[in-house]
């Protein structure tokens, strides 16, 4: 049974799911939407919703600790400081928005898309 172990394994290692959730964050920092099942939106959304939350507080420790959660990528990094973060100074939360766009048409899976809130 399943007790007390509410993430999602999305059918991946935990490197692989660590290593799914950065790529999918870095995509939603460069495009500002991405489209991607359901399940994986719903886990890469409070993946993003921290690292914006630590990056309103434009630090050198804030950087450093957005930077290794994201894989040291460098571009991703700084546009998330840059531009996003400044976009949400006053909001509290809720930084993205997930909308169901239907279902795949290959293996009818469950499609969304993860966007930031403007």
């Amino acid at each position: 049974m399943r007790h007390h172990n509410k993430n999602r394994t999305l059918g991946r290692d935990a490197d692989q799911r660590t290593a799914l959730l950065r790529t999918l964050s870095v995509s939603l920092i460069e495009r500002g939407a991405i489209i991607t099942t359901t399940a994986k939106a719903k886990e890469v959304r409070p993946f993003i919703e921290r690292l914006v939350t630590i990056a309103k507080t434009d630090t050198v420790a804030a950087r450093r600790l957005v930077s290794s959660r994201m894989g040291g990528n460098d571009v991703a990094v700084s546009t998330l400081f840059a531009r996003i973060a400044p976009m949400f100074a006053e909001r509290a939360g809720g930084y993205t928005r997930i909308t169901k766009i239907g279902f795949r048409d290959g293996d009818g899976a469950h499609m969304s898309q993860i966007e930031f809130v403007k």
